[in-house]
């Protein structure tokens, strides 16, 4: 818009001498530079007026959802639907996703022409992130206008936490007193079967009862009932005055993105330096590990507010608690002892608490004996505080956990999750390999 106002005002300058002068050939020479300069400027509005209504954008994303230190890809295209080409065309994106550089100049775009480029982003942290809006811009030939357009839809993207392999998990045995089934139905397959039913489409052929088919002469199957292991419900604390986080004065590598395009594996990225990030990646990698053995997993979590997600199997099971620990924040204003006491009371005896904390004081000591007492099998893993820079060492309440026979995890800054929640948690007179 500089140079239009400079063109304008020598343009005005001309016109102005034109008038002025008392000499015909300059009077001539003056205004034909004028009606020069105005047509210039007339030009180049309708040019870019009509270059930057002219565009088409069109936004593809693989995928709505993905994982701390896993790819996203998004594909763009633009399409010139004019047959006026473009010199140049900014596409500029606005989107919150940390490290997505889509934003991308298009040169030369010929008339009627398309140009499509792709963008693959390693997700380096959890959360919803906004995808978008993109604002465009363009420029005639001579560059005295500059016109922007803003393309507001916009679109999310839910990043889950990082999740790790873990090899076994010591977890005390949970089998509900007496042994009898839970008097549930279940879609899956178990050990019980509760009676039989007639068919329904997308039954499995697997439930079919034969010899009540033949007798009946149509299609029966079985129904089943939960088996009698008890739900494993995991505590997430994400109290507010517990958490810390260590300044990384390292500085982090970045994962090169090569063509064919090669997934990096979610167990190098490095966990940011906070105990919020150690809390959630351990719940989600334990949730991850008994669902894939066909254990119901329930997890509460107080954040912002209270979460609570209903023990279950399943691969949706598992989306539902990624989704929820994907947007958590340590930000809760309830401890996490008085979180267990209030909720402690809907949980059915024999029932197993994994409790992933930072917190090292000792009333977690005599929250794990209340438990106990109440038949409600407890298990800690104490991510240690003193190693993000913050609070006393995990180990004096790890030993005190230990010794009133509480299974103990302890996990310090850079521990590899994996190997260290696959370690035996210290002697204890009842385990099950998980």
């Amino acid at each position: 818009m500089k140079r239009a106002g400079a063109v304008s005002l020598l343009a005005l300058i001309c016109f102005a001498g034109g008038l002025i002068s008392r000499r015909p050939k300059s009077q001539d020479i003056l205004l034909n530079i004028s009606y020069l300069l105005a047509m210039l400027l007339l030009i180049s509005f309708v040019w870019t007026w009509i270059n930057i209504r002219t565009i088409r954008l069109t936004r593809i994303t693989r995928a709505r959802r993905a994982q701390v230190g896993r790819s996203m890809e998004e594909r763009f295209m633009i399409a010139n639907t004019s047959p006026i080409p473009k010199l140049w065309l900014e596409v500029r994106d606005h989107s919150d996703l940390p490290a997505h550089r889509a934003s991308h100049v298009v040169r030369g775009l010929r008339g009627k022409g398309r140009y499509l480029w792709r963008v693959n982003t390693v997700c380096l942290r959890r959360g919803r992130y906004q995808l978008g809006p993109i604002t465009l811009t363009c420029s005639d030939p001579f560059g005295l206008f500059e016109m922007q357009r803003k393309v507001t839809p916009t679109s999310h993207i839910v990043v889950y936490p990082m999740t790790v392999d873990i090899a076994r998990f010591a977890l005390p045995v949970g089998i509900l007193p007496g042994g009898d089934a839970l008097r549930r139905r279940t879609h899956y397959i178990t050990a019980n079967a509760a009676g039989v039913r007639d068919y329904a489409p997308g039954d499995s052929f697997s439930r079919i009862h034969w010899r009540s088919t033949a007798r009946r002469d149509q299609l029966i199957v079985k129904e089943f009932e939960l088996d009698p292991l008890a739900d494993i419900w995991i505590f997430p604390d994400m109290y507010r005055a517990v958490q810390c986080s260590a300044i990384d004065t390292e500085p982090r590598e970045e994962t090169p993105v090569e063509w064919p395009l090669r997934w990096p594996s979610p167990e190098k990225h490095r966990i940011d330096p906070s105990t919020e990030e150690y809390v959630v990646t351990i719940a989600a990698s334990l949730a991850q590990h008994f669902l894939r053995r066909d254990r119901a997993i329930g997890m509460v979590t107080y954040g912002r507010e209270r979460e609570v997600i209903q023990a279950d199997r399943g691969e949706r099971q598992l989306t539902k608690i990624l989704e929820t620990l994907a947007v958590e924040r340590g930000l809760g204003e309830v401890p996490i002892d008085h979180v267990l006491y209030a909720e402690v009371d809907q949980l059915p005896r024999g029932t197993t608490i994994i409790l992933v904390t930072p917190s090292s004081g000792e009333p977690i000591v005599a929250l794990a004996r209340h438990l106990e007492r109440r038949g409600v099998r407890t298990m800690v893993v104490l991510v240690d505080p003193a190693t993000f820079n913050g609070g006393d060492s995990a180990e004096g309440v790890a030993s005190l956990l230990r010794v009133a026979g509480t299974p103990t995890y302890v996990v310090r800054r850079d521990d590899d999750l994996g190997e260290a929640l696959s370690q035996r948690p210290g002697p204890r007179h009842y385990f099950s390999a998980a």
